[in-house]
């Protein structure tokens, strides 16, 4: 941790006093005599940080900085960086593929493919605002609709001929367009002749007949995953908790046409 305050020529004072102080800030207080192969890993991504920010820089890079650690020491460290990075004023530039990890510590994210900048925005906008395919590909897991916008410029034609209630007013009918939506924006009524439990939304519903193709369960998300006639790829529904639904059921999906997103094609 004292290398870089070394190489300044600084006063030993100085440098201890510093390093004291790096230490405290990542929770490795009294550790300081240790050899790194009496320390933990978690503990290691500590010191690496330490020795970064006792140089006291104003702006710190993280190249993929959890990386090698398990999930549960990740999701600790993510908190701790959050803490630290309001606690010492720096500003964080974390580099990462892991969309959670963005997600749950940064302010802005910046997502970029082959290069190019895609999107800046916050992790909220980011989600529920995709500006483009690749971002709402990328971000979560979400449902696309490519189409034609119908001549009464409230409805969008899929491919196969089926139309679906869309935000499409002002654009021009025969314009091919592209929509995102959220799968807990969907809801799965237990039966084809449900029509309870939809969406809460004000605009338009869509609401289609189809097959439990699977219900991939997260612990505390279910991911059910339904088949309907005239789809390009199944629809997918996210619920709180555990599914009832089982493969093969017959139901019913529905959704806001105001919670769906347009996005760049």
């Amino acid at each position: 941790v004292a290398y870089g305050l070394e190489r300044e020529k600084l006063p030993k004072d100085v440098i201890a006093e510093r390093v004291a102080e790096a230490l405290a800030t990542v929770g490795l207080e009294g550790m300081d005599k240790r050899k790194p192969s009496q320390l933990s890993g978690g503990q290691r991504q500590r010191v690496a940080l330490a020795r970064a920010m006792v140089k006291r820089p104003r702006v710190l890079l993280l190249d993929e900085p959890l990386a090698a650690l398990d999930r549960k020491i990740r999701e600790q460290m993510q908190v701790e960086l959050k803490r630290l990075q309001h606690e010492v004023g720096i500003t964080f530039v974390v580099v990462t593929h892991d969309q959670e990890e963005a997600m749950s510590m940064a302010d802005r994210i910046a997502v970029l493919d082959r290069g190019r900048v895609e999107q800046i925005a916050s992790p909220t906008e980011l989600y529920e605002r995709p500006a483009s395919r690749f971002v709402a590909d990328f971000i979560g897991s979400t449902n696309m609709f490519d189409g034609v916008v119908a001549d009464d410029r409230a409805l969008l034609v899929l491919p196969s001929g089926r139309t679906i209630a869309a935000p499409v007013g002002g654009i021009d009918p025969g314009t091919t367009v592209s929509f995102a939506l959220r799968p807990e924006k969907v809801t799965v009524g237990g039966a084809v002749t449900d029509s309870t439990g939809g969406p809460s939304g004000d605009g338009p519903v869509s609401r289609f007949d189809g097959t439990v193709r699977d219900v991939h369960f997260y612990g505390g998300l279910s991911h059910t995953i339904v088949d309907v006639d005239g789809f390009d790829a199944p629809l997918v529904a996210s619920s709180v908790g555990g599914s009832s639904n089982r493969r093969d059921d017959a139901v019913v999906v529905a959704w806001s046409a105001d919670d769906m997103v347009p996005v760049r094609r």
